[in-house]
C-alpha cells in the first residue's frame, strides 16, 4: 500500500511540475579518469532564484523524490554521490516528512566503474526540484570524452624503477647462471665442448661461430618455453604461481627434494631417452645439430641446474614484472652459456681453468644449503596464508641460523657427505665463504628477541608473528594518535596485525567509518603474506620516525591482505564482473584492487577521501626513498583538505 501511495504521489508532483513552466537549473559536467576502469564524474548545478534542487540520496530504498543519474550500459556508479552546497530541509506533504534540498548551487561527485579503454561517457541527469507548491523537473543529457589511459597519469610512482628492476633481475639471474657453470654437471664440459668446435671446424673463425651458436641455443632453450608459458597464461597466472599457498607448498616440497639430492642422497635426472634422442640429432651437424648439442647439455646437466632453475622461476614470478620469469631465464641462460663463447674466442684461457675435482661437489652441497633455506621461505608463505602458526618469526630464524651454521661447519671441513673428497687443507676462498656463512648466522641471532634485521626483512615472517619482541615495546608504549578516538578495529583484528604499534583496520568499510569520525584521509595498504617488498617497505620506510608520526597522526590505515585464504561468510561471498566467485578475504581484497585501481601488484599504497575516492592518481608501490614517501603524504593530505 505504501509503495502505491508513493508512486501516485510522485506522478502527481511530476505532473504538477509540468503544469507551470519555470526556470531550470544550468548544469556543467566534467569527467576525470582515475584508472583505466575508474572515472570521477562531477556535475555542478546553478539554480535560478526560488528553485530548490533535491539531492541524489534516498531516505529509503523506495524513495522517488530524488535526482537520479542514468548512464550508458556497462557504466556503473560504485558508491553514493558526494554532495556539496547550501542545504535545508523542507516539509513535503506527499512524503509525510522532510526532504533535503539545495539552494543557489549544488555539486554532485560520482565514482564510476567503466569498461577498459572507454573513450566517451554519455548519460542523463534526471533532476527534480521544488518551487513553492510546484515540483519542476527535467533531464540534462551530457556526453564527455575521456582521456586515454596512457595520458591519465595513472602510472605507478615507481614506474621509472621498472627498467631498473628489470635490469636488476636480469643481472641477478646472470650471476646465478654463471655460478651454475661451476657445478659438476657443467664445468667439465666447457673445455671438451670448446675444443670440439675449434678442432672440428675448418677455420678458427668457423669454430668461434659454432661455439657462439651453441651458446645462443642454450639461451633460447631456457628463455623461449618460459616466454610461451607467460604469453599463454598471462600476468594473473604468474601472480597466482608466486602467491598461492598451494603453489608455495609445492615449491617447498620440490626445493626440499632438490636440497636432499644436492647433499648426495640421490641423483635427479631427466629420462636417459631424452638425452639419447637429442644426441642423435646433434650428430647431423649444421645449426640444427649444434642446437641439439645444446639441448643435450641442458638435459644431462638437469640434476645440477634443475633446482636452480626451479628456484629462479619461483622467485622471479613474484617480482611484480609481467615478464619477470622470462627476464630471469634470459639472464640465467646467458650466464650459463657465456663461458662457452668466451673461451672459444680466447682458447688459451682454457689452460687457466682449475682442474675438475672434489671442489665441484662442494659447490653442489653449498647450493643444497641454499635450496633448504629457500624451502623454508615457501613453507612460511603457506603457513601465513592459512594461519597455521608453524613458522613464526622466531622459529623461522632458528631454522635459518642452524642451516647457515651447518653450512659454515661444512665449508670448514668438519661435516662430510657421501660424495665429498678428503680435504687435506683449507683454501682461502673456502675459508672466507665459511666465515660469511657463520657471520650471517650470528647476525640473525638478535632477531630471536625482535631485532628488525632490515636487510632480510622481506624474507622473514612479519614481526607480529613473534610473541616475544623487545623491539616492539618502544612502539606499543607510544600508541596511535590517529585512531585513539575512533572505534577499535573489530573485523579480522584477530588474524592481521601491522608493525610499530600502529592501529589499522582490515576491512575497507570499517576503515572508512573511522575516517569519517576522525575526518582524516585513508591510506589503503594493499599487502600480502608472501610479499617480500611489503615487509621491506615497512622496515625501511614506515619505521622512519617522521613517517611513523605522520601515519599515526594524519591518516587512518587500512591494510588489505590480497593472498589470505580465510573464507568469507556465505553472505559476503559474491561473483565479480569477470564471473569469478569470490570466497576468501584475499580474493575480495585483490578483486577490489584490480577493479578500483586496475593493478594487482603489492605493495600498493592508495590514499582516498571519506567516500573512498582517490586523492592522487599515483599508484605508489615499493620505493625505499623515505623523503619521496613523505612528500607523497604531504601531497595527498593537502588534496584531502582541499576536497569540498
Amino acid at each position: 500500500m505504501k509503495h502505491i501511495f508513493l508512486l501516485v504521489a510522485a506522478v502527481f508532483v511530476l505532473a504538477s511540475g509540468h503544469a507551470q513552466p519555470t526556470a531550470v537549473p544550468t548544469f556543467n559536467t566534467a569527467a576525470t579518469r582515475i584508472t583505466d576502469t575508474t572515472v570521477r564524474l562531477k556535475i555542478t548545478a546553478k539554480l535560478p532564484e526560488g528553485l530548490q534542487l533535491l539531492g541524489t540520496k534516498k531516505r529509503s530504498t523506495d524513495d522517488p523524490f530524488i535526482t537520479t543519474l542514468v548512464l550508458d550500459s556497462g557504466v556503473v556508479v560504485t558508491d553514493t554521490a558526494s554532495e556539496t552546497g547550501t542545504t535545508s530541509r523542507i516539509a513535503v506533504p506527499a512524503t509525510n516528512g522532510a526532504v533535503l534540498v539545495y539552494s543557489d548551487s549544488a555539486a554532485f561527485d560520482f565514482t564510476l566503474r567503466v569498461p577498459a579503454r572507454l573513450a566517451e561517457i554519455t548519460g542523463t541527469l534526471n533532476w527534480l526540484g521544488i518551487q513553492g507548491e510546484n515540483f519542476p523537473n527535467g533531464s540534462s543529457a551530457f556526453s564527455l570524452a575521456l582521456p586515454s589511459p596512457a595520458s591519465s597519469s595513472t602510472q605507478p610512482a615507481n614506474a621509472t624503477e621498472t627498467p631498473r628492476s628489470g635490469w636488476g633481475l636480469f643481472l641477478f639471474c646472470l650471476l646465478i647462471g654463471f655460478a651454475a657453470v661451476f657445478t659438476p654437471c657443467v664445468f667439465p664440459l666447457i673445455p671438451v665442448t670448446v675444443s670440439f668446435f675449434l678442432k672440428r671446424s675448418k677455420t678458427p673463425g668457423q669454430g668461434v661461430r659454432n661455439a657462439w651458436i651453441y651458446a645462443f641455443s642454450i639461451v633460447l632453450i631456457y628463455t623461449v618455453p618460459t616466454l610461451l608459458l607467460t604469453l599463454a597464461f598471462g600476468d594473473k597466472f604468474l601472480y597466482q604461481v608466486s602467491s598461492h599457498p598451494i603453489t608455495n607448498l609445492v615449491f617447498f616440497a620440490i626445493f626440499l627434494v632438490f636440497a636432499i639430492s644436492f647433499f648426495g642422497a640421490f641423483e635427479l635426472s631427466l629420462p636417459n631417452s631424452w638425452a639419447g634422442k637429442a644426441d642423435e640429432k646433434a650428430g647431423k651437424g649444421g645449426v640444427v645439430g649444434i642446437f641439439f648439442m645444446a639441448l643435450t647439455l641442458v638435459i644431462v646437466s638437469f640434476s645440477c641446474t634443475g633446482p636452480i632453475v626451479g628456484s629462479l622461476l619461483g622467485q622471479t614470478s613474484g617480482q611484480g614484472l609481467s615478464l619477470g620469469p622470462v627476464i630471469g631465464m634470459l639472464g640465467f641462460g646467458v650466464g650459463l652459456a657465456l663461458p662457452f663463447g668466451v673461451f672459444a674466442l680466447f682458447p688459451n684461457m682454457l689452460k687457466s681453468l682449475p682442474k675438475s675435482g672434489g671442489w665441484l661437489n662442494t659447490v653442489k652441497v653449498f647450493f643444497g644449503f641454499i635450496e633448504l633455506a629457500l624451502a623454508m621461505k615457501f613453507l612460511s608463505n603457506a603457513d601465513l596464508a592459512y594461519h597455521w602458526g608453524l613458522l613464526n618469526r622466531d622459529v623461522f630464524l632458528s631454522i635459518w641460523i642452524v642451516i647457515f651454521v651447518l653450512m659454515g661447519v661444512y665449508l670448514l671441513g668438519k661435516l662430510n657427505f657421501s660424495h665429498d673428497s678428503p680435504l687435506p687443507f683449507l683454501s682461502v676462498p673456502r675459508l672466507f665463504f665459511a666465515m660469511a656463512a657463520l657471520i650471517f648466522a650470528m647476525y640473525m641471532v638478535p632477531g630471536l628477541w625482535g631485532a628488525p634485521l632490515t636487510p632480510i626483512s622481506g624474507i622473514l615472517p612479519p614481526p607480529s608473528t613473534q610473541k616475544f619482541n623487545l623491539d616492539n615495546l618502544q612502539y606499543t608504549l607510544v600508541g596511535n594518535a590517529a585512531t585513539d578516538s575512533a572505534p577499535a578495529p573489530v573485523k579480522y583484528a584477530d588474524k592481521f596485525h601491522v608493525p610499530f604499534g600502529l592501529t589499522a583496520y582490515y576491512d575497507l568499510n570499517e576503515g572508512l567509518s573511522a575516517a569519517k569520525l576522525l575526518n582524516k584521509p585513508v591510506m589503503i595498504d594493499f599487502t600480502g603474506w608472501s610479499c617480500a617488498n611489503c615487509r621491506k617497505m615497512e622496515n625501511e620506510v614506515w619505521s622512519n620516525p617522521a613517517v611513523l608520526k605522520r601515519l599515526r597522526q594524519d591518516f587512518v590505515l587500512v591494510s588489505l591482505y590480497v593472498d589470505d585464504k580465510t573464507r568469507l561468510p556465505q553472505a559476503e561471498q559474491y561473483t565479480n564482473a569477470a564471473g569469478e566467485t569470490i570466497t576468501t578475504i584475499g580474493a575480495k581484497n585483490l578483486d577490489y584492487e584490480i577493479q578500483a585501481f586496475n593493478l594487482n601488484a603489492q605493495p600498493l599504497y592508495k590514499f582516498v577521501d571519506l567516500e573512498g575516492r582517490p586523492l592522487s592518481p599515483v599508484q605508489y608501490g615499493y620505493d625505499p626513498d623515505v623523503n619521496k614517501f613523505l612528500k607523497h603524504l604531504d601531497t595527498v593530505e593537502k588534496a584531502f583538505r582541499q576536497t569540498p
